[in-house]
């Protein structure tokens, strides 16, 4: 396998460039549910509150409110997966294994129901000189990395590495960009065993100038990002690393860069 210091010119430093947005909080009405696959339930939101809604980045994070115990609310992050100011409608990807509050609230949603969001606080927007990525992640991931796909243009190469229980979960993305995608199948009670994702990634060339972005479970990401830094001499400044989720602690995420 080729050394990228030698095979690929990543000297440079790709620009990212963070944008905060005005912190508002939304009420929205569900106006459609779709089943996506046996763990994934696509809802779309509708509102005059997403009139000035802003998301620059496919990795941005709102925050979901339901309620909790007593009167409290209880807030997750999830990916805001497509929007479109001008149809009013905002939709989000909930991954269903688990059986927190918000989960149970999407698997009860239904047309008329109401919800509430924040943010997103900010992007970190990546400069469009990046022509190559490699995305990898687990279910958590798939809405960020799903939307990245289908935002990239023709020009743009992409290999997508996800982490997923078995063949029902795949996902097809509609997309101008140049796609290669890989499937890891693994149980969901591994989802902290980053062996699946690691077997594919060993037979993954990096093309010159690939962007590595990574989101899993934080034990996950920290053993595939220093795989990247140790074993195979990546920069880290071409490196975006996130664990989206914390095995045992209910709304933890870890930041790596």
């Amino acid at each position: 396998m080729d050394n990228p210091q030698t095979s690929n010119p990543n000297s440079s430093v790709p620009k990212i460039e963070r944008v905060r947005h005005e912190l508002k909080r939304r009420t929205l009405t569900v106006s459609n549910v779709e089943k996506m696959t046996p763990g994934m339930l696509r809802i779309e939101l509708a509102g005059e509150d997403l009139a000035d809604f802003v998301s620059l980045a496919p990795d941005d994070h709102i925050k979901v409110l339901v309620p909790g115990p007593g009167e409290e609310m209880v807030r997750r992050d999830y990916t805001p997966r497509r929007y479109d100011t001008d149809a009013r409608t905002l939709v989000i990807d909930f991954a269903i294994h688990e059986a927190g509050p918000v989960t149970q609230w999407a698997l009860g949603a239904r047309p008329g129901d109401s919800l509430e969001i924040g943010g997103p606080r900010g992007s970190a927007v990546i400069s469009d000189d990046v022509k190559n990525w490699l995305l990898v992640g687990d279910e958590t991931a798939l809405p960020a990395i799903g939307r990245r796909i289908e935002e990239a243009g023709s020009d743009v190469r992409i290999t997508a590495i996800m982490a997923v229980a078995d063949a029902a979960e795949h996902q097809i993305f509609q997309t101008d960009a140049q796609l290669e995608t890989h499937w890891a199948h693994r149980p969901l009670s591994e989802a902290t065993d980053a062996s699946a994702l690691m077997a594919v990634l060993q037979s993954v060339e990096l093309a010159p100038g690939t962007f590595v972005w990574i989101a899993a479970e934080a034990s996950v990401t920290r053993a595939l990002r220093t795989y990247f830094v140790e074993e195979r001499g990546y920069p880290l400044s071409w490196i975006k690393a996130s664990g989206y989720w914390v095995k045992g602690k209910a709304d933890a995420t870890e930041k790596f860069d």
